[in-house]
């Protein structure tokens, strides 16, 4: 049974998508008419220079550095919550040997992890520092969501194997689809938003 939390959300997502939906329609018909009176500084959408943008650009407006961090984020998520390390959280949990055994294991790669990192940017000339040797920005600020994402998928998917509930590769390709699975709405909403954004920048940059 769906939980009260999951069913607002998505008819919050539901009524996100339809205001993007008929704010991007407003936006046409309002750079028409803008453009129409003359005017300074407004372009059309359904001029042909617009019509040639909106839909020749689509592929480059979708194509994002925001994007492909909502896919990441989603595959840490999916991984997360199959591997059974929420479970841990409840406090009448009882804990078997073999998970435990898990944890522990997950919590060493973790810290081994977090070292690794921290080696590569915490110490002088470290390679995922900048050029002149700053923290931010840099490579390492660059990286920090894949980063982050790879470390929770990595913990996830040993934790689960070794746990038991990830059992053949099969189980471990599930997990890690599963976030962009339950996510696939975000990605609705991310395309209408996104579209919607740089198309005021279209019309009045």
């Amino acid at each position: 049974m769906k939980t009260d939390s999951s069913i607002f959300s998505k008819r919050f997502l539901a009524l996100s998508v339809l205001v993007l939906f008929l704010a991007e329609l407003v936006l046409i018909l309002l750079s028409w008419i803008l453009s129409a009176t003359g005017m300074e500084g407004v372009r059309s959408l359904l001029s042909s220079e617009g019509i040639r943008w909106f839909v020749g650009g689509f592929t480059d407006i979708v194509d994002s550095t925001l994007l492909v961090w909502l896919i990441i984020l989603l595959i840490a998520l999916g991984a997360f919550q199959k591997s059974g390390l929420p479970s841990l959280m409840h406090a009448n949990n009882q804990m078997t040997y073999r998970e435990k055994t898990a944890l522990r294991v997950s919590i060493a790669l973790f810290v081994v992890y977090v070292t690794v990192i921290l080696l590569l940017t915490a110490i002088p000339h470290a390679i995922l520092l900048s050029a002149t040797g700053s923290l931010f920005p840099s490579p390492f600020s660059r990286s920090i969501i894949p980063l982050t994402a790879f470390g929770i998928s990595m913990v996830s998917v040993v934790y689960g194997m070794m746990s038991g509930r990830l059992i053949v590769l099969t189980d471990v390709l599930d997990a890690l689809s599963h976030g962009i699975g339950k996510g696939a709405p975000v990605f609705v909403l991310y395309i209408l938003m996104i579209q919607f954004v740089r198309s005021m920048w279209f019309v009045f940059a």
